[in-house]
C-alpha cells in the first residue's frame, strides 16, 4: 500500500527543467568549449543543489577555484535568471488534477534541489503549498530529505514513492529504499530503463495502482 508520495518540482510538477538548463548556459557562456560538458553534468544531476554544481564546474571542468563570494554571486544571478520564468511556466499536464484529487488520499511532500527559501516562495506564489504536508529544498540532499520524512512519519520504504526526473533522483530513492517513478523528458533519456515511468502526470493514478498490485503480487 502506498501511503506517501514525494515530488521533485522542476520537471515533475512545473515545466521548468529546461529553464534551469538554459540558466547554466547563460552563466557559463564565457566558456563555450566547456558548455557541452557543463550542460551534460547538470542534466544528469538535475536533482542536486545548484551550488554543488557550481563547485564541480569550477573545480573539475574549468580547473579554477571558486570563492564563497563568487559562489554566492553565481547563486544570485541564477535566481534572477530563473525565478520569473519558473513562476510563469506551465504545470506538468495532470499535475494540478492529481494534487487536487489526491491530497487527502496520500501524504504529499516535496524534495527539491532548489534552495529552500526560493522553493517556498515559488510554491506559495504558484498556490501549490496547500497540497503538501512539507516541502524541503537544499542545502539538504534529496536522500537526506527522504530519509527524514520516512523516519519522522514512520513510513516504510515500500509505502513511499519518489517522483523525479534525474539520475540523481533515482539514486536518492534507491538510497532511501523507496519506490521511484521517472518523469521522462527529452532532457533525461538515461532514465528510460526505469521500471516505473510517466511522460506526464495524467496517468499517475493508474500507474500507482499498478505499482500497488505488483508489490502485492511480490509479497
Amino acid at each position: 500500500m502506498i501511503r506517501a508520495i514525494i515530488f521533485d518540482v522542476d520537471g515533475v510538477i512545473i515545466e521548468s527543467a529546461e529553464i534551469k538548463t538554459k540558466a547554466f548556459e547563460i552563466l557559463f557562456s564565457d566558456y563555450p568549449d566547456k558548455l557541452p560538458e557543463i550542460v551534460s553534468y547538470h542534466q544528469k544531476h538535475a536533482g542536486i543543489s545548484r551550488y554543488v554544481k557550481f563547485r564541480y564546474f569550477y573545480e573539475k571542468i574549468l580547473g579554477k577555484k571558486l570563492s564563497q563570494q563568487e559562489e554566492a554571486e553565481l547563486g544570485e544571478r541564477f535566481s534572477k535568471i530563473v525565478l520569473t520564468q519558473v513562476l510563469e511556466a506551465p504545470l506538468v499536464p495532470g499535475a494540478i488534477e492529481f494534487l487536487t484529487q489526491n491530497k487527502n488520499r496520500y501524504s504529499l511532500f516535496v524534495a527539491s534541489g532548489t534552495p529552500e527559501d526560493e522553493l517556498q516562495n515559488i510554491l506559495t506564489r504558484r498556490q501549490l503549498s496547500q497540497f503538501f504536508l512539507e516541502a524541503h529544498g537544499s542545502p539538504k540532499s534529496k536522500a537526506a530529505i527522504i530519509d527524514d520524512i520516512l523516519d519522522r512519519y514512520k513510513f516504510q520504504g515500500k509505502e513511499v514513492v519518489f517522483i523525479g526526473d534525474a539520475e540523481s533522483d533515482r539514486a536518492a530513492a534507491e538510497k532511501a529504499g523507496t519506490l521511484f517513478i521517472a518523469r521522462i523528458t527529452r532532457e533525461n533519456p538515461q532514465l528510460k530503463d526505469c521500471r516505473w515511468q510517466v511522460s506526464d502526470l495524467i496517468g499517475l493514478d493508474v500507474l500507482l495502482q499498478n505499482m500497488c498490485d505488483k508489490e502485492s503480487d511480490n509479497q
